[in-house]
């Protein structure tokens, strides 16, 4: 990569230290990338950053941080350090890495979508999760603004876009460490890989942050690391690229109990007293609705994996029909591990029930995935550089890779019924 050409030398320098000798800096279809210039095998440790060599919010100027509250966080803190060094420009002593880092044009990240774009994954729950991140990060801006206009001669003219796009770098580039969120400079040309076991390290002990090869890599191979164990919704919002398969990827699901039911409030109660506090897999329960999150389903005669025990339990709970069933499986429940509905209703009916509210969620989820892609039409060409067709196919596979968990799930509860139909289940 010509314009990054001098960035090592000029880091090494500046570290008084060496940071790596195994890579060049390159670009691949995430964009900035570091690619092994020589054999590194699997244990080596191949990068190593001082912890002075980070930009931190230890980075920000007294007048600013002097002048913000604690609840402004960490991430718009920072952002403000990455605002504050473009602003320098080459007077900045980061310049060299500032001058490195992605435009606003080569990110994308949903909070960059236009309404246009957006439009594309409203079936997803990163629409609105979008929506909801903008405004939380616009909120930020307004609270830091009068922060910023005591230095005009830096941030006079600075605009939500400018804040925004510095809050993105911070987002999708920074990590945790001792000294709180920090940027790393050159580690975090690294790109993401799930399958990957190789992450940035703090050693406090030697003050730096490293990384240590997980397999061995030829050269000319780009070296990569894993960011987290990420969906792909969670990629997308927050780093502004996906997968292609994704062993993390996940739907999120909602049911409720209808406002018709006549056990509605026992129900409501009881999933509050026996289901809520130690069903794990809820990562929501406000009201009647519940939210919950399916992986794919890898066997579709295998045990469910993928199919939470909780979104199960619920489904139990709301298929009863009588206080007296109800009253049943809190008493199992309290002869168990005190975790109500967690497994299957003795009454095969009830059981099968349960399971095709299920099924019939899949279905008209699966049938709104499916409108959404078909609107969208594959891109063709081989290289996409067109930013329109950048997100309109991260749009596509995002749908489509929800589509394939949701069709995993539906498959397993159907075949979970044809089991207990065919099967000689006791009726009770």
């Amino acid at each position: 990569d010509e314009d990054c050409g001098d960035f090592l030398p000029w880091l090494e320098r500046k570290a008084g230290a060496k940071i790596s000798s195994v890579f060049s800096i390159g670009k691949s279809g995430y964009g900035r990338s570091l690619f092994a210039s020589k054999v590194i095998r699997a244990g080596d440790c191949i990068l190593k950053v001082p912890f002075d060599m980070q930009i931190s919010v230890d980075n920000l100027l007294p007048e600013i941080k002097s002048s913000l509250s604690d609840d402004v966080g960490n991430t718009a803190k920072l952002a403000i350090v990455v605002l504050t060094e473009q602003k320098l420009a080459q007077s900045s002593d980061w310049a060299p890495y500032i001058s490195c880092l992605p435009q606003p044009g080569e990110m994308h990240s949903t909070i960059f979508w236009n309404e246009g774009e957006l439009e594309m994954i409203r079936q997803s729950s990163v629409y609105q999760e979008t929506i909801n991140e903008k405004a939380q990060i616009q909120k930020k801006f307004l609270s830091i603004c009068p922060a910023l206009e005591l230095l005009p001669e830096i941030f006079e003219g600075v605009t939500f876009e400018d804040f925004i796009h510095a809050y993105a770098i911070v987002g999708s580039r920074a990590w945790g460490s001792s000294k709180g969120l920090t940027l790393i400079p050159f580690a975090d040309f690294m790109n993401h890989d799930g399958a990957s076991e190789a992450i940035v390290l703090s050693d406090e002990d030697k003050q730096l942050s490293e990384v240590i090869a997980d397999h061995d890599y030829s050269p000319g191979e780009e070296v990569l690391i894993r960011y987290g164990k990420y969906s792909n919704a969670t990629l997308l919002l927050d780093f502004g690229f996906m997968l292609p398969y994704n062993v993390y990827d996940q739907v999120q699901i909602q049911l409720d109990i209808p406002h018709h039911d006549l056990l509605r409030d026992m129900k409501l109660k009881f999933l509050h007293e026996h289901c809520t506090r130690s069903m794990k897999g809820v990562n929501h329960f406000d009201s009647s609705e519940g939210s919950f999150t399916v992986k794919e389903v890898k066997s579709a005669r295998g045990k469910g994996k993928g199919l939470t025990s909780a979104l199960r339990a619920f489904a139990r709970v709301l298929c009863c029909r009588s206080p007296e069933e109800l009253n049943d499986l809190v008493m199992e429940a309290a002869q168990n591990d005190g975790r109500m509905a967690i497994r299957p209703l003795r009454n095969s009916d009830r059981e099968i029930q349960a399971h095709q509210i299920l099924s019939s969620q899949f279905t008209q989820l699966i049938g709104g995935y499916y409108a959404s892609v078909k609107l969208l039409r594959p891109i063709n060409s081989p290289s996409i550089c067109n930013t329109s067709d950048i997100r309109r196919q991260m749009a596509r596979d995002l749908l489509t890779g929800k589509l394939c968990i949701l069709k995993s799930a539906s498959t397993w509860v159907k075949n979970y019924c044809s089991t207990l139909i065919d099967t000689d289940y006791p009726q009770q």
